[in-house]
């Protein structure tokens, strides 16, 4: 069964042009499918029964699993099962009509626009790290980019003369995303200023942003640097990787920006997903029409 996964992973890779990280989550959750399978005692996947991928669903229910990584684990089912039936190792798909549990609608947090200010503040744009921090926190505000794609910038994506950047997002897909005044002043200092000194002498990196021994910065430290900058600036809100992009998109909707617009420059293909930020104004203007109306 293992080097089946591993095909199946290889086709994502190569076919598909899914990225490493959706590849590493599919592993791990095909590993969970099969070691349940496993512990049930079934030897072959030309075994496997509808029933048996309905009972791994309780099961990791039962487990306290959310149902959206429920849905993103039988994703992962569905494709390998149909890659199987297309390579004519299994017969039938046993996850054909099995429906996705029902997603609850979790509504992102995100920061105000004063919070987002008191968080961009924070680093030292004269020291060399803070001068990296504030262009990264801009960068990420300005942009919307996910964590992921901020760390596999390269230097040749950014054109600050015309004020875009080029990114790399989900299944290889690219997208072209205007970048703020703020951002572009950022990251220029930080080219001229910083940039530099952190490059150790007579080395070079196509990447933008940098750590400290002058290769990419990993996306783990990018998330420190976050959660940093926000316990400094006295924020009190759960501060996750995507909070940043969710405060992008719902500061654009708020001030009058169209749906499409916003979902291209997030690089969601589906605008179904976008939309969940049209609930949080939804929300805002209920607690507002609560606070203000003579008769709530």
């Amino acid at each position: 069964m293992e080097e089946l996964v591993d095909s199946f992973l290889d086709y994502l890779s190569v076919e598909r042009g899914l990225s490493k990280n959706t590849i590493a989550s599919y592993r791990v959750d095909l590993r969970t499918y099969l070691d349940f399978i496993n512990a049930a005692g079934i030897t072959a996947l030309s075994k496997i029964s509808k029933g048996n991928i309905t009972d791994f669903m309780l099961a990791q229910k039962e487990k306290g699993i959310s149902p959206t990584s429920i849905s993103r684990r039988l994703a992962a089912m569905r494709m390998f099962h149909r890659f199987l039936a297309r390579e004519r190792i299994l017969k039938l798909d046993p996850t054909n009509l099995i429906e996705s549990p029902k997603l609850w609608k979790k509504i992102p947090d995100t920061l105000s626009l004063n919070e987002v200010e008191a968080l961009i503040a924070q680093p030292d744009p004269m020291d060399r790290q803070g001068c990296r921090d504030r262009a990264i926190l801009e960068t990420l505000y300005a942009t919307g980019m996910r964590v992921s794609e901020a760390v596999n910038l390269k230097k040749d994506n950014v054109n600050l003369d015309v004020g875009f950047l080029r990114c790399i997002g989900k299944g290889n897909k690219e997208r072209v995303i205007p970048l703020g005044k703020k951002a572009i002043h950022s990251i220029q200092r930080y080219l001229e200023f910083s940039r530099p000194k952190l490059l150790k002498p007579k080395t070079e990196s196509d990447f933008l942003f940098l750590n400290r021994s002058g290769r990419s910065i990993s996306r783990q430290s990018l998330w420190k640097i976050i959660k940093i900058y926000a316990r400094q600036a006295k924020i009190r809100k759960l501060i996750k990787p995507h909070t940043l992009r969710h405060s992008f998109a719902t500061h654009l909707l708020e001030r009058g920006a169209d749906l499409r617009s916003v979902q291209e420059m997030l690089g969601h293909s589906d605008i179904s997903t976008t939309q969940i930020y049209t609930h949080i104004n939804k929300d805002r203007l209920k607690s507002v029409h609560k606070m203000f109306h003579p008769r709530p």
